[in-house]
């Protein structure tokens, strides 16, 4: 393919296009014209508040998912919940690009939609721009709602944190300055998809490490199936951290050098952007000269071998239905389209994929590291600036929050969404993701991921750990060398100049100074001693 065709491709479009592929497209979400009236007989009242929210394609009204079944209208049921109870309120529902430029477009005109579905990391970047409201007053405070109903012991009575079933996820999501900017409604994993029946007739398990998942791959082939289906966006992102991490954990005890103990719990051992801007700025990490970072684009290549032609087909879905591909790797969004659907003609399963072990590499843990999460939070609702759009913009941010009127009732919303009953009649509309609220139950078909998500988070998550120009030359130089338009040290010189522009924007761009980790890198001077093939020090 030419390079000039490899240019519309970035990874947000790889990433989103196989979930919305899953989904009919949307239609205008409706009006509070289109809705019952909130009170019967009572002539309409003026709002005092318009509320705008973004609430991504899973529970976007009017959508049919998939294309089987009825339109959603579960979160307008609870819009409707919410003006009944305030008549001063109207809330709008937008459906808005879900890419980065969209966002960054609107926040900086103050123009976004109140509350936005982003993913976190993305938010992270952005927090120093005052485009996003921190949310740990209110979620340290209790939910009023769930104060009415005068149970001390009902979680969210002491404080709305307690309503969120995964804590150490939801907290785990704070910002790198400690801050909390996500309210946690629901989960997503990812999970390899396959044919049972298929596997059946040809005797075939789910591989217990990856030197059978390669065994596995080649006898799939053998018999003429196209062993797994994935995208470029799955291999940019998904496998990308899962291989990472398989290679870096060990190294964790020696390079991890910020640690906040409100994320720990959960992000054990997580490498922020500046951690990665300075390993390799300054210690020659993920170059050339880390064995590891070269190893670790060679796994990616060998994979490779056994799946789809065309990694931009957003049709991958179509090919495991049709039984062409044997496995398809994907999220837990597509539980309900094969669980939906009568005339399937198989059956079907979801594993994740195996450790690696030392035969598949030397850095590998000797005792096997289960493959980590890479999902987590699935909606991730955000509070932007537009919220607290009635105070003067010539105060200090902070000033603004304390003082909004308009922003209470923001809040107001998503405490009442938090409700278990209004949570149960948007999570659970149809099995595509897993609730986040306690005394809200997951939908059978997506066990296998609430098990998943039982295991420690990633390493790191890189195609959210700089700018888009980053991860636009990741994914096309990627795929490059996946389909050999380059080989491996034609892709590390593009990648190493990539992460120095990068991390060079990120520094000067954060006004980072880098003195503190130099400090806490030679702490772990004794135990990085015990570690072997390092990069070499300068």
């Amino acid at each position: 393919m030419p390079v000039r065709h490899l240019f519309r491709y970035g990874t947000l479009l790889a990433i989103t296009g196989l979930g919305l592929y899953l989904l009919a497209p949307p239609k205008q979400a409706p009006s509070a014209a289109d809705r019952p009236a909130s009170r019967s007989g009572e002539a309409a009242q003026e709002p005092r508040f318009t509320i705008k929210i973004a609430p991504g394609q899973s529970y976007m009204p009017g959508i049919v998912p998939s294309g089987i079944g009825e339109p959603l209208r579960g979160l307008t049921t609870v819009i409707d919940r919410f003006e009944a109870r305030f008549p001063d309120t109207h809330i709008e529902v937008l459906n808005v690009p879900a890419v980065r430029e969209y966002l960054v477009t609107q926040l900086s005109s103050g123009s976004a939609p109140d509350i936005v579905n982003a993913n976190v990391e993305d938010v992270w970047v952005d927090v120093h721009k005052d485009w996003y409201v921190p949310l740990d007053s209110f979620l340290q405070a209790p939910n009023p709602f769930v104060l009415e109903r005068n149970d001390p012991h009902v979680p969210g009575a002491r404080q709305w944190w307690d309503m969120f079933r995964y804590q150490a996820i939801s907290r785990g999501k704070a910002a790198p300055n400690g801050k909390s900017y996500c309210l946690s409604l629901d989960m997503v994993e990812t999970g390899i998809f396959y044919n049972k029946t298929l596997f059946a007739e040809l005797g075939l398990q789910p591989p217990p490490d990856w030197e059978a998942f390669l065994v596995l791959l080649q006898d799939l082939r053998d018999a003429g199936k196209i062993p797994l289906l994935m995208s470029i966006g799955a291999f940019n992102d998904w496998c990308h951290d899962l291989v990472f991490d398989q290679l870096y954990h060990d190294l964790l005890p020696g390079i991890d050098l910020k640690q906040d103990a409100s994320r720990e719990g959960y992000l054990q051992g997580y490498l922020d952007p500046e951690e990665i801007a300075f390993l390799y700025r300054e210690k020659d990490f993920f170059t050339r000269k880390d064995p590891r970072y070269r190893e670790l684009w060679q796994h990616l290549r060998r994979l490779r071998d056994f799946t789809n032609s065309d990694l931009n087909s957003t049709d991958l879905t179509r090919e495991f239905v049709n039984q062409q591909g044997a496995m398809l790797w994907s999220g837990s969004w597509l539980t309900y389209r094969l669980s939906a659907d009568k005339g399937l003609g198989f059956d079907w399963g979801v594993f994740y994929l195996p450790p690696f072990t030392r035969k598949t590499s030397a850095y590998a843990s000797l005792t096997p590291t289960p493959m980590c999460v890479i999902g987590g939070v699935a909606s991730q609702f955000e509070v932007t600036n537009s919220a607290v759009a009635d105070t003067d913009p010539g105060l200090p941010f902070a000033e603004r929050i304390r003082n909004s009127q308009r922003l209470q009732r923001v809040i107001a919303f998503l405490q009442f969404l938090s409700l278990p009953e209004n949570a149960e009649t948007v999570i659970n509309e149809y099995s595509c993701l897993i609730p986040n609220i306690v005394g809200v139950e997951p939908l059978p078909p997506l066990a296998p991921f609430v098990e998943i998500l039982e295991r420690r988070y990633t390493t790191t998550k890189w195609a959210y750990t700089f700018d888009l120009r980053f991860n636009d030359v990741m994914t096309r130089m990627l795929q490059m060398y996946l389909t050999d338009g380059v080989d491996l040290d034609e892709f590390l010189d593009w990648q190493e100049r990539n992460l120095r522009a990068a991390t060079t924007n990120f520094v000067s761009r954060k006004q980072l100074d880098l003195d503190g980790l130099e400090a806490a890198w030679q702490q772990r001077a004794a135990v990085r001693a015990t570690m072997v093939d390092l990069p070499p020090t300068r």
